[in-house]
This record gives C-alpha cells, sequence and structure tokens, in this order.
C-alpha cells in the first residue's frame, strides 16, 4: 500500500490527481470543426498547463474512442474527430499520442491512454466510417445495438483484436498506463435484448447467459493484462467502471444504494474479480453523485471501495461536469472540496480522477482555485505501485 505520509501542510506525498480527456464526439479535445494541427497541439498544451498549474499529475487521455486511432495505427483508421473524416490521416501527418505522452511528461505528469474496448460504431446512422475499417473486413464480428455498432464481446477473435491493439500501443509507446471506462456489454436499453443470442449457443458451453457474459468480460481483461505486463512490466492496467458494483438489495456484498443498473448485472463487469485476482492495477469508480444522493449516495460509496480496493489502488472519479447542469447540489462550492475530503480519510484511496479536461476551463464554483490554494497546492507524486517492475515512477524519476 502507498505511504499515505503527510507533509506539514497536511497534503499527501503520494496522491494521483488526474483528468479525463475525452476525443469521443469532440468532449474535450480536439475541439469540433478544427482539424489544423498546430491549432490542435496548442490547444493539447494549453489543457495540459491548466491542469498542472491545478495541481494535477495525470492525464488519461481518450485514443481509441470507437475502433478508430488518434496515432498511426496497423489495425484501425485515422479517427474521424481527428480529421474530420475516418480514415484521413491529418495533414502535415503527426502522431498526437507520442505529442501527448511527451508533452505530459515534460510537465511531470503520467500519460494514461484511454481506449473504449468494444465500441466500434458510434453512430450507426450518422458516423464517418472508413472503406477498410474492421467493421467492413469482419461483419460477423459486431452486434447493433441502440443506434451503436458493438464488437460481439463473445467472440473470441473479436476479443484478440482488440488485445492485438492493445498490445501495438503499448509496444510502441511510453505510456505509463492502458486506461478503460464503464463500456464493456452496453448499458440496457429498456424492453430491448443485446442480440447476442448466436454467439451464445456457439461458445455458451453449458454456462447461464449472464455468467457467461460476465465470463466473456472476465477473459478480455485477463488477456489485455497479460498482454500488457508481457510487453512492458511497468505499464499499468486501470478501468474506470460505473459507480455500482452490485446493490446490497441483490448480493450481500454489495452497497447500500439503488443503482438502475450494476457493473455486475448489467455491464457483466465483475470488478471484484479483476482486483482480486490481480488483473487490474487500479480502479477509478465513476462516482459522479453528489454527498446525500439518495440513491447512490457519494460518501457511502467510498466508504464501500475503499472496504473492497483488495490491495489495489483506487482513484475516486469526480464528476466535476455537473456543476454546468441544474442539480442544486452541484452549485455548492463545498460539493468537491468534502468529497476530496472524504475520500482522504481512508488510506485504500489513494487519489482522485476528474471528468472532464474542458469543465475545468470556466473555473466552476472557482474549484480551480480551491485546488491550486489549498487541496493541490502541495505537488504530489503519483503513488508507486509495488507489485509491478520494471521502469520505475515517472514522478520518482
Amino acid at each position: 500500500m502507498a505511504s499515505r505520509d503527510s507533509l506539514p501542510s497536511g497534503a499527501p506525498r503520494y496522491e494521483f490527481r488526474g483528468v479525463w480527456m475525452a476525443s469521443v464526439d469532440n468532449i474535450d479535445w480536439p475541439a469540433r470543426g478544427q482539424y489544423n494541427v498546430d491549432s490542435q497541439q496548442i490547444d493539447f498544451r494549453r489543457q495540459l498547463d491548466l491542469h498542472k498549474a491545478n495541481g494535477m499529475n495525470a492525464m488519461v487521455v481518450q485514443v481509441r474512442p470507437a475502433a478508430d486511432a488518434f496515432y498511426p495505427s496497423p489495425y484501425e483508421p485515422w479517427s474521424q474527430w481527428l480529421t474530420g473524416q475516418q480514415g484521413r490521416a491529418p495533414l502535415p501527418l503527426w502522431d498526437p499520442v507520442a505529442f501527448g505522452v511527451e508533452e505530459a511528461h515534460k510537465r511531470g505528469m503520467e500519460y494514461h491512454a484511454w481506449l473504449n474496448p468494444y465500441r466500434a460504431t458510434f453512430s450507426i446512422a450518422k458516423s464517418s466510417i472508413a472503406p477498410g475499417h474492421i467493421t467492413k473486413q469482419h461483419p460477423e464480428w459486431f452486434l447493433d445495438y441502440g443506434g451503436t455498432r458493438y464488437f460481439d464481446p463473445g467472440n473470441p477473435e473479436a476479443q484478440q483484436w482488440v488485445v492485438d491493439v492493445v498490445t501495438d500501443i503499448v509496444s510502441r509507446y511510453d505510456v505509463d498506463a492502458i486506461h478503460m471506462d464503464d463500456y464493456f456489454y452496453p448499458y440496457r436499453i429498456a424492453g430491448k435484448e443485446f442480440p447476442d443470442s448466436a454467439s451464445f449457443r456457439k461458445y455458451g458451453n453449458g454456462l447461464e447467459k449472464g455468467a457467461w457474459r460476465r465470463s466473456n468480460t472476465d477473459s478480455i481483461i485477463n488477456k489485455i493484462g497479460r498482454a500488457i505486463k508481457e510487453a512492458k512490466p511497468w505499464v499499468k492496467f486501470g478501468i474506470s467502471p460505473f459507480g455500482v458494483w452490485r446493490n446490497k438489495s441483490t448480493d450481500p456484498e454489495g452497497s447500500a444504494t439503488q443503482a438502475g443498473q450494476t457493473n455486475y448485472d448489467d455491464l457483466y463487469a465483475d470488478i471484484l474479480l479483476w482486483l482480486r485476482k490481480g488483473w487490474i492495477d487500479y480502479v477509478t469508480p465513476q462516482l459522479y453523485w453528489e454527498i446525500g444522493f439518495s440513491k447512490a449516495d457519494y460518501t457511502t460509496l467510498v466508504d464501500w471501495w475503499a472496504k473492497h480496493s483488495y490491495g489495489r489502488h483506487v482513484y475516486i472519479g469526480h464528476g466535476i461536469y455537473r456543476y454546468y447542469e441544474s442539480n442544486p447540489a452541484w452549485k455548492r462550492q463545498d460539493q468537491i472540496p468534502r468529497q476530496i475530503e472524504l475520500l482522504r480519510k481512508y488510506p485504500q484511496i489513494q487519489g482522485s480522477l476528474y471528468f472532464s479536461s474542458k469543465s475545468f476551463e470556466r473555473n466552476p464554483n472557482g474549484w480551480n482555485d480551491t485546488l491550486r490554494l489549498n487541496y493541490y497546492r502541495v505537488p504530489a507524486q503519483v503513488p508507486p505501485m509495488p507489485w509491478l517492475a520494471g521502469r520505475p515512477s515517472l514522478a520518482s524519476n
């Protein structure tokens, strides 16, 4: 477990302080319609400078939002959100991942490459799809659900494709981690079943369907974790799941919540198994709810995740973007400070990750100032992971 020795100011010596930078649908970077390379690079640097000034020490950058690439990939086409059309290379040609890693490391920040494992076409009706895209090469690997096209998680060849994409990134780039969020099996749509019956008949092997789906997700997590460590033993593997594993009403091990969907029962992601078995190095539950929210209270869930870390790192995902919504709880200036104070009470929790980058630009609720002047005034190192071998952590170089 990372040391929680405190500096004289009371600030932790080791604390993960990260920000998600989403590229899908141009949420954070690059800006919609901004295809000029110089402008993209200036904007990327500007956002990193803002977060560095706020005391952050890690960026989680989305490099593969929908079976596409923000880097020259031998497997998948250039992303439409980088150049305006999937498969169109940037002009002049450049490599945003190599650039991003260098810029993050220059600032003493880690670079976590964020991939969406199974989303293949963001919007079937609207997305630009390149002629050589994998959905056209192997249409039998894919399933359509709710207007989005997904890799079939039950198809072993589809799983292997994703593993190969990850291996390629880790092998070629000096990334500090591979990061995946909550999209494994898609969130349920009321009255509409995910159309994987054919795969279930072929590969189900006598399992109940839910158990089979969970075994598929277990399989790819295990394979990706092994592939990362075989390529570079020091590269971390992190998952950012939906904030509720299971409700207590369903499972005594679950949290005292009333979530409408859960990781285990709806997304078929048994996060606790992966932590127990050491398949992942950190977990970042998306606790985008406020303190006191009746169905999923932030305080309750921080406590629950702290008690279910199994010795791996826990970084809490904060929904700073919610300031821009109408919920009065997120207009309170003390919402984020109280969330930080709560998580710091638990030695099993090593830090925070904020969604998302552009949410900070207008200094919501003065939270940039709060971080700079108080909570993150004293720089912190990314907590070391003693179970990892090889290259020492960036912060201790």
